[in-house]
């Protein structure tokens, strides 16, 4: 490999959330969903440039920046987006708050497919609506497989309070990357009720095993629907705070627009524009080895539960880098083991009831994005706690 995802990224003492929040000098973070990889060169030198600038006022978003986002899905996805459809913010959390804000109205059903990212919940109540749960089907065999329940789906969507729908594509935290067949599916169920689809595609260069993301623009056509990107993921550029909107109808724009002013993300900071310029021009390559990297971590994590912890089940990872793992057959909750890996492991996991009470009870999220090392001690102290429930 060209890159080196091996050697660890000392973060502790730089101010990190995921690091730093804990007080265990010897804490595994395995929990919030950042990399512990430093990301690609080419990002590192084009914002050393900019630091040697020195000047760091409000910044005029140029013509690269679209021309950066539109050859990057254009090639790598089959993804036509023109330019005027492109509305940058400060992330996609904040782009989803706008969206509900400028499409429901207090009241409004949102649907989500749960187990899911913590986040869609806040975005819906704050803005006064109501989360509708269309629960994701579970299948139970020698792993896990998770699947859209349709005609829940349709039920829900038949609401006619329902108003939107807000996709996790690839999800988070079931690692599916949904197919072209299973969003078709969803666009007819939510074209037919008359249902916007809003689909949160952060995770979408992190694919593994043969799957490939399809961009919901390609199936709606831009119909219906607005769909919010960003590099930060994939690209480990989280703090640096950029994400853009796509919107083909340009009434829809108008209310984004004002929603996005109304909440007050509508200003990005130099250092977003020039990181995702880097990435979409220059950071294939790196992108690609740390996808492999990634991968190779989830069959070693495989690998150590299959030898050491059996009854555990996980569900196969197609898609970003965090992994769903069933601990039900443990008998304890899941709130309850995440407490004992941080407070006798000092590893530190996710509960699987930040992703919804009812459907994430059972599991918990571990986060592989991080050297292999790392990663196989953080698993091996979880062995010994759970081998030794009375520690």
């Amino acid at each position: 490999m060209v890159y080196d995802f091996d050697t660890p990224v000392v973060r502790r003492g730089t101010g990190c959330y995921k690091w730093d929040e804990a007080a265990y000098d010897d804490l595994i973070p395995l929990w919030v969903a950042d990399m512990d990889f430093a990301t690609a060169p080419a990002i590192v030198e084009a914002l050393r440039k900019r630091v040697e600038h020195g000047v760091f006022g409000y910044t005029l978003v140029p013509p690269s920046y679209y021309e950066a986002i539109q050859s990057w899905f254009r090639r790598r996805h089959g993804w036509t987006i023109e330019r005027d459809w492109i509305q940058y913010t400060s992330g996609v959390v904040p782009a989803l708050s706008v969206l509900v804000k400028a499409f429901t109205q207090p009241g409004d059903k949102v649907i989500v497919q749960t187990p899911v990212y913590n986040c869609f919940f806040s975005s819906i109540r704050n803005n006064g609506c109501e989360v509708l749960e269309n629960s994701l089907l579970c299948e139970v065999g020698d792993t896990l497989r998770y699947t859209i329940d349709f005609a829940d789906l349709e039920q829900k969507a038949r609401d006619p309070r329902a108003k939107m729908l807000i996709l996790c594509n690839p999800h988070n935290p079931a690692g599916r990357v949904w197919t072209r067949e299973e969003l078709l599916r969803i666009d007819r169920i939510c074209k037919e009720n008359d249902v916007m689809v809003v689909s949160d595609e952060i995770h979408n260069e992190l694919t593994y095993g043969g799957r490939r993301y399809v961009p919901y623009g390609t199936v709606s056509q831009m119909e219906g629907c607005v769909v919010c990107t960003s590099p930060s993921k994939s690209f480990n550029t989280a703090g640096l705070q950029i994400a853009n909107i796509v919107c083909k109808d340009p009434s829809w724009r108008q209310r984004i627009d004002r929603a996005i002013n109304q909440n007050e993300v509508c200003d990005v900071n130099p250092f977003g524009v020039v990181a995702l310029q880097a990435a979409y021009n220059e950071g294939e390559p790196w992108l690609d080895e740390l996808c492999s990297y990634i991968h190779q971590n989830y069959l070693a994590l495989c690998r150590f539960l299959a030898a050491e912890l059996p009854t555990l089940k996980v569900a196969p990872l197609e898609g970003t880098y965090l992994v769903w793992i069933d601990i039900r057959a443990l008998g304890v909750s899941s709130d309850e083991l995440a407490r004992r890996f941080l407070q006798d492991a000092h590893v530190q996991v996710n509960s699987g009831t930040m992703y919804g009470h009812r459907d994430g009870e059972g599991f918990i999220r571990l986060n592989i994005a991080c050297p292999r090392s790392q990663l196989m001690e953080g698993l091996r102290r979880m062995a010994e706690v759970i081998a030794s429930p009375g520690r």
